[in-house]
């Protein structure tokens, strides 16, 4: 059995993965999905870190997933536990000394024009859970914006980036890029929002499983 941990994104919470949890678990995996102590002006990225390496508990069969802002979290987490795979999630790919407010500079990231953040996020979410998503975002009020990400490079972990086909926010065209001049690799793809484990979490926990 195989522990997923995994990162939600930027103003979120682990309930983002409450219908993944679940399907996981019916696969025959554990996970966790804990809540980064994002609201604390003190934490950072070693804080972060911290929070999901408590939450695994010394579990030593682990796959990590960053999700979106999670891709800064998921490879410290992935170099910690030694992980068996890392998956970016729609994910931010950092480079290393890349600060999070310098990421989409460097990337070239061009923010959606003339979308609602229900639009850029939620599209094919039921309107209902998309809501419910809302209510329980939290402010980002931690400093890991202007802390240079600390790797010297990318971990020796196998590495996988799972696009979503329909997401608005990184959009499929840009995430290819990325993937490609920062790991040098080909993504995978999945349909669905850029919140995938609320639109498709049985599909996702099936991709998921299948990179074990």
């Amino acid at each position: 059995m195989t522990t997923f941990a995994l990162i939600h994104g930027g103003g979120g919470s682990g309930w983002d993965f409450h219908l993944l949890v679940p399907e996981l678990a019916a696969r025959g995996h554990d996970a966790v999905a804990p809540n980064l102590p994002i609201t604390d002006p003190a934490a950072g990225l070693a804080e972060f870190t911290d929070t999901v390496l408590d939450a695994l508990g010394g579990r030593t069969d682990v796959a990590v997933v960053g999700h979106s802002y999670g891709g800064f979290t998921a490879p410290l987490v992935a170099a910690k536990v030694r992980a068996r795979l890392l998956v970016y999630l729609t994910g931010m790919i950092p480079a290393p000394g890349e600060q999070p407010g310098q990421w989409w500079g460097n990337t070239g990231f061009a923010a959606p024009k003339g979308l609602t953040e229900t639009e850029q996020f939620f599209n094919g979410v039921p309107p209902a859970l998309a809501e419910a998503c809302q209510a329980h975002g939290r402010e980002q009020a931690s400093k890991e914006w202007d802390e240079p990400w600390p790797l010297p490079t990318h971990p020796d972990v196998p590495t996988r980036v799972l696009l979503a086909r329909d997401d608005r926010f990184f959009v499929p065209d840009f995430q290819r890029r990325v993937a490609r001049e920062r790991l040098g690799i080909e993504p995978d793809e999945i349909d669905g929002p850029h919140c995938v484990p609320l639109s498709h979490p049985g599909p996702l926990a099936d991709r998921l499983v299948s990179y074990l």
